[in-house]
């Protein structure tokens, strides 16, 4: 889906609900691709226009708690975005499953769980401790594989919000760790973050 047809429909989804609607059923679809193209602009649609999504809130939190992983990396995605605008702290009732999902063990859910929960932290001053404290000790939570690899997500996290933090000691402690670890991915961030915060 190219980023015309992505246009299209986030212009199609903003003047007509009904288009919003079918979008909204189209992320749960077993087509690989109407439910990618879907997501995509709903995705854009988060970033730009969340509050046409918020209404849509439960929908996005009950896929959290879907025994299919591509219906939960959605609801990990939109919801960090919503969260922007979660002026009923909705994220409430649901920040427990949402984290939850590091306890599935599933790589693919668990790393971006985990690189949305910047995103998260940064719109949400009263969990960003919190949210902190999960991702220095998220080995606690997570049982998968390629922790390694997890840790570059990590601090991605913190790069979203790490000027916000009261906990920059503890970030930069874990990243500067995270320099010798065997995932090249994992030490180029580190390196890459700590050039740019570590005095």
């Amino acid at each position: 889906m190219n980023h015309n047809d992505i246009d299209q429909n986030l212009n199609e989804a903003i003047d007509n609900p009904e288009h919003l609607q079918i979008l909204l059923e189209n992320i749960l679809s077993k087509d690989d691709q109407v439910r990618f193209s879907s997501f995509k602009t709903l995705l854009t649609i988060s970033e730009k226009h969340p509050v046409l999504l918020y209404k849509h809130w439960d929908r996005f939190a009950k896929m959290l708690s879907s025994k299919n992983s591509y219906h939960q990396y959605i609801a990990i995605h939109l919801i960090a975005n919503l969260t922007k605008i979660d002026s009923e702290n909705k994220l409430d009732n649901i920040f427990d499953t949402y984290f939850g999902i590091l306890k599935q063990g599933k790589t693919m859910t668990s790393g971006h769980t985990i690189e949305k929960a910047g995103i998260i932290a940064k719109f949400k001053k009263q969990y960003r401790s919190k949210i902190t404290t999960i991702l220095l000790n998220f080995e606690d939570m997570y049982k998968g594989g390629q922790t390694e690899l997890m840790k570059a997500a990590v601090i991605q996290a913190f790069s979203l919000y790490f000027e916000e933090s009261n906990q920059k000691e503890k970030i930069i402690k874990f990243v500067k760790n995270s320099e010798k670890s065997n995932s090249p991915k994992t030490r180029k961030l580190a390196i890459e973050f700590l050039q740019k915060y570590s005095t």
